[in-house]
């Protein structure tokens, strides 16, 4: 058998010794097969206490080098790249807003629109057949030149006859006010620069705003409304509402309106009452597809938003108690408290109908800043809504109030429900098209998609 051969007496104090003298002169160790996760910590000559750790920053992330050897001569190695700090993305700018609340005083809807759209619509109709207009495709501005200004004016001149020169390449001050007055028409801000939205307005065919005036003749036809001294309407395609006295617009607010999947319907209502720090009743379908998920995720929604849960006998329920995911959890009655946070605002203007909308504040104002304001559940919020209610109770319906008066109120947290003796005529209409009593033709989106389904109805 052989016997394992052992290191010499002289090999082994050979050893010793280097050990002792690298131990003493710190020399590194290396493992020749350690990596930077498992490689021992260097070795001390004598154990230490283990005190508690000193606050520090965090360590640095070690190099992915391993210790030289022992007889290696120092070499210079390359620093590592400092790391860069990340930078924030930068918040995208606002665009700049481009359309416009109009300072017509002539109201959206009065008792001739019906005739005077329909003029209009056949107006639009002898365009069509002169072959519509040209498309202008491209971006001017006031000193243009070139035969893309000859086009614009050719464009506008279709339906602005007081543009006679159309063959000018030339920019001028009455190319500047036919756009303006183009904008007008549309609700955009008055540039006079062709960009943006007033482009995109300038290239719809012509065909399309035949069938927008010829659409909305055919809605106001079964719109019987009963026009008094004193009405409002809701335009829903300009989210715009006119407060009309003696034929005339004497206040016009912005508007927030129902979005595409949750119009705000064409009706004809009175207004018979504003509510002052109202409470809010959550209608059945927002039960069923918006709080009833929430619930499932998040048991405090309801108490956090300050809505109750009432039983038939209009008793307080506990929501925990409800099973959110069975059909009898629509069968609740769910009501938001009045405040800071309810859903209407300060203000509620109660417009009986079978809809069961009406038109309210809110407490998310900054949206009316929005050139997109097609964002409700089908009800109207007002901008200002607080002065409509003031000129509903001016004293011409029956009780007055004054807007100090009224902001007063809702700064003391009560309720009270104002009733008015007469009551006020109110119309929502969706007009994407129409002809005011002057002949002036207006327009605006179709976000309804509803004159689309007016065209394929006539082919």
């Amino acid at each position: 058998m052989k016997m394992k051969k052992t290191p010499s007496a002289s090999r082994l104090g050979f050893l010793i010794g280097a050990l002792l003298s690298m131990l003493a002169t710190g020399a590194p160790l290396r493992a020749e097969t350690a990596t930077p996760e498992t490689a021992p910590a260097p070795a001390q000559s004598a154990p230490t206490p283990v005190a508690p750790p000193a606050p520090a920053a965090p360590p640095e992330p070690a190099p992915v080098t391993s210790a030289p050897p022992v007889s290696a001569v120092p070499q210079a190695t390359t620093p590592a790249p400092a790391q860069t700090a990340v930078k924030k993305p930068k918040p995208k700018p606002t665009p700049p807003r481009e359309t416009a609340l109009s300072d017509d005083p002539t109201p959206a809807l009065q008792p001739q629109t019906f005739f005077t759209t329909s003029k209009a619509a056949d107006h639009y109709r002898q365009i069509v057949d002169r072959g519509g207009w040209p498309r202008v495709g491209v971006s001017l501005r006031p000193g243009a030149k070139g035969p893309a200004v000859s086009t614009l004016r050719r464009r506008l001149a279709a339906e602005d006859e007081s543009l006679v020169d159309t063959a000018k390449e030339k920019w001028d001050a009455d190319l500047t006010a036919a756009v303006k007055r183009f904008q007008y028409r549309l609700g955009l801000k008055q540039t006079g620069v062709v960009a943006g939205a007033t482009l995109r307005e300038l290239d719809v065919p012509a065909e399309t705003r035949f069938h927008q005036l010829e659409s909305t003749a055919q809605r106001l036809t079964a719109f019987d409304f009963a026009f008094g001294p004193r009405y409002i309407v809701v335009n829903i395609p300009s989210t715009a509402v006119d407060a009309v006295e003696d034929d005339r617009v004497v206040r016009r607010y912005a508007a927030i309106v129902g979005d595409p999947e949750h119009h705000s319907p064409e009706l004809q209502a009175k207004v018979v009452a504003v509510n002052i720090n109202p409470t809010w009743t959550v209608p059945v379908s927002i039960i069923k597809n918006e709080i009833a998920p929430k619930m499932l995720k998040d048991p405090t929604y309801l108490q956090r938003s300050h809505i109750r849960v009432l039983n038939a006998q209009r008793e307080e329920v506990d929501p925990r108690s409800i099973n959110w995911a069975s059909e009898r959890a629509a069968q609740y009655t769910l009501r938001q408290d009045s405040g800071a946070d309810n859903s209407l605002g300060s203000i509620r203007i109660s417009m009986p109908n079978a809809h069961s909308v009406y038109m309210h504040d809110t407490p998310s104002r900054n949206l009316f800043a929005n050139d997109y304001r097609f964002l409700s559940h089908g009800c109207v919020r007002v901008q200002g809504v607080v002065d409509l209610a003031a000129w509903l109770l001016d004293g011409e319906s029956g009780p007055t109030m004054s807007k100090d008066e009224i902001n007063a109120k809702i700064a003391s947290g009560e309720r009270e429900e104002v009733r008015l003796t007469q009551h006020v005529p109110v119309a929502w209409v969706y007009m994407t098209g129409w002809a005011s009593a002057d002949g002036l033709v207006h327009f605006r989106d179709d976000v309804y998609h509803l004159d689309e389904v007016s065209a394929i109805a006539e082919q």
